[in-house]
């Protein structure tokens, strides 16, 4: 499921194959707890976060792995030792099946990111 034309993210989570909905709605729940005063939406067809109408986190089933957005280059920056050796391209951390989501890291990342107001600075 590269794009999904769900319209929230409910319909986004009950489209993804069953192998990762448990590990996706795990990651839902975490950005819901962590990033307080932001808004969940459906953008460019997957769950994101936005503050200020400016989408600062975001994720997706894609079809070779799980995506986490992380738009926020002074967060990933700051996070740059523990992401070192990740999957991650200019903004995307990618898992390759749900049981190496480290969801302790993505935690953090959603910590970092709620702490101080900031726009998304990449995209990919």
């Amino acid at each position: 499921m590269v794009h999904s034309g769900a319209a929230d993210v409910d319909g986004y989570l009950s489209e993804v194959p069953e192998e990762r909905r448990r590990a996706l709605v795990t990651l839902r729940e975490l950005c819901r707890a962590e990033l307080t005063g932001f808004d969940e939406v459906m953008a460019y067809g997957m769950p994101a976060y936005e503050r200020a109408g400016t989408a600062e986190i975001a994720f997706a089933s894609q079809k070779q792995y799980i995506s986490f957005y992380l738009m926020r280059g002074d967060v990933r920056a700051a996070f740059e030792d523990r992401l070192a050796g990740q999957d991650m391209g200019k903004s995307c951390l990618r898992f390759r099946t749900p049981d190496r989501m480290d969801f302790g890291l993505l935690r953090d990342l959603l910590r970092a990111t709620a702490a101080e107001p900031g726009g998304s600075t990449t995209g990919e």
